[in-house]
């Protein structure tokens, strides 16, 4: 049965029609969404943009584009300060005078703060802002690298890798959230696409530097971390403006504009017969024209209290669908990555550091290759042609379709790279075994970040902190298991197995949430709260 028109006449969560004609702006009380029927090519718009200079539905390419760099150089190093360091495995066990399985543990632990970190910050940012969380939580980022680079216990160096952790987690959540405030729902794909790259590019990236930093000292990869967390702070003050936008309070005060080609169309204003303001005329602090460090809460909604990032993330357990997505992805196929960096320094323990961090150059063209030419762009064009054959109909469990490939190349990255190191193959065997694998990562990672979203956009920043803080604690839990399993199975059967995990446990867990998606969906109801962005003060 085709699985996109198994559907009622009333679709549920994640799906929406395309083809619905304009019907103005309708009133909803406070908590709901204010819907229209503004379309571009046929496709219903969401978010909804107004006519509002200060809408960074809005601003200029250039302007957005800029913004989601910073965002991805925050999400770069979420995952670069784990991994950097690997190289110096053994200068930091000598240093610190632990065990092999203590030093993984050195990448395990800002694996935790990434995790808890997305539980504190996501209120916070929902309720003073985007600009000000991702400040502070870089503040933090560099002042636990610097305290990194000069511990001389143990204890001290981990306690500051877990800060590193805990300070760059707005990464993710908030992080995800501006990329959200700037663009379309149809754009989503291959902005989620761009954002997941740089997090699988930075844990990619921090091994081969590090390497070429461990020439001058171990410390000094500390150092450069650092560096890279001031310059970031930096250009956050000056060019990263507040994209918290409320939009369901400027929805009901201002005319809607339809969005062409890329940015909005002033001349092609909505007629709706009320009386609209001016831009100019509406008295509302937003976005550029809040204070410089804006300390107090963003006017114009109603916001969630500081603990509600906790709640909600408990209360997402109630959604079958993100539960099954993210715990299959994160336990059955995302945390094998951490088993592949963490024995890279053993595998190759022929190799000096810095050929041991050349050797990730395999996992960053994957990455890379995925991203250009199957991840993001490629699941957008798919979602607007399933979306033609479907009446119209767009269907959360569209994005799905890419999952199944992805699976395959990474578990048969897994098991030839585990085959490779016992068997003593040519180095260019491991190199195109971790080209596949993490091609399949990537693919995997946009497929199921995009598809949770596009089930709940309304709750976005909840299920992508579901998402982050699982995704982090498989990273955290990984390398306590995998240097014994690896000591006691052999590469091959040990990395087999994970091949194997990833392909019979993933696929049919993923085919399952395509075919049934919809109607756990319908059957489980929609969420109690929405976005800020949505939701006006009362």
């Amino acid at each position: 049965m085709d699985i996109e028109s198994n559907e009622k006449s009333r679709p549920p969560a994640g799906a929406k029609m395309e083809d619905e004609e304009p019907s103005g702006l309708e009133d909803k009380e406070a908590g709901e969404v204010l819907e229209t029927g503004l379309t571009k090519d046929g496709m219903m718009l969401h978010p909804q943009p107004t006519a509002d200079p200060l809408d960074p539905l809005n601003w200029s390419s250039f302007r957005k584009h800029s913004i989601l760099g910073i965002v991805m150089w925050m999400y770069f190093l979420f995952t670069y300060i784990t991994t950097t360091t690997v190289p110096s495995f053994p200068q930091i066990q000598t240093k610190l005078d632990i065990s092999a399985s203590q030093v993984n543990w050195t990448v395990a632990i800002p694996a935790l703060g990434l995790a808890v970190g997305p539980l504190f910050w996501s209120s916070f940012a929902d309720i003073y802002g985007r600009r000000i969380i991702f400040i502070l939580g870089t503040i933090v980022g560099m002042v636990a690298t610097i305290g990194a680079a000069v511990a001389k216990s143990y204890s001290g160096y981990m306690a500051a890798r877990f800060f590193q952790g805990f300070g760059v987690s707005p990464g993710a959540t908030v992080g995800m959230a501006i990329v959200g405030d700037l663009f379309f729902e149809y754009q989503r794909g291959q902005k989620l696409g761009f954002w997941v790259l740089a997090i699988d590019t930075g844990l990619l990236v921090g091994p081969i530097i590090g390497g070429f930093m461990d020439l001058v000292s171990q410390e000094w990869i500390d150092w450069l971390t650092a560096i890279l967390f001031g310059a970031l702070l930096i250009v956050e003050i000056l060019f990263l403006p507040e994209t918290l936008y409320p939009r369901n309070q400027m929805l009901s005060r201002m005319p809607l504009a339809i969005e062409s080609g890329g940015t909005t169309d002033f001349d092609a204003l909505e007629k709706t017969g009320r009386t609209l303001n001016n831009a100019a005329d509406v008295d509302l602090k937003r976005t550029k024209k809040l204070f410089f460090i804006n300390i107090r809460p963003v006017p114009g909604m109603r916001h969630p209290k500081p603990w509600d990032s906790v709640m909600r993330f408990l209360q997402t357990l109630r959604f079958p669908v993100v539960v099954i997505a993210v715990l299959i992805y994160c336990f059955a196929w995302y945390w094998w990555i951490l088993s592949i960096i963490t024995e890279i320094p053993y595998a190759y323990i022929q190799y000096r550091p810095q050929i041991q961090g050349l050797l990730f150059i395999g996992l960053l063209l994957g990455t890379l290759f995925s991203e250009l030419f199957c991840s993001g762009r490629l699941s957008d064009w798919l979602i607007l042609r399933l979306t033609k054959r479907n009446k119209g109909v767009r269907v959360a469990e569209m994005r799905l379709w890419l999952a199944y490939p992805a699976a395959l190349i990474s578990a048969i990255g897994l098991i030839v790279w585990g085959i490779s190191i016992d068997k003593h193959y040519h180095w260019i065997v491991g190199q195109i075994a971790f080209f596949l694998f993490a091609a399949g990562i990537q693919m995997g990672n946009t497929v199921i970040s995009s598809y949770i979203v596009d089930c709940y956009p309304l709750q976005s920043m909840s299920v992508i902190t579901f998402y982050s803080v699982f995704l982090n604690l498989s990273a955290f839990i990984d390398p306590f298991f995998i240097g014994p399993w690896v000591a006691r199975d052999g590469y091959t059967w040990s990395f087999a197995a994970q091949g194997i995990i990833t392909f019979f446990v993933s696929v049919p867990a993923i085919a399952a949430l395509h075919y049934y998606g919809a109607a756990i969906r319908a059957w489980s109801g929609e969420p109690g709260w929405v976005n800020p962005e949505y939701d006006v003060e009362v």
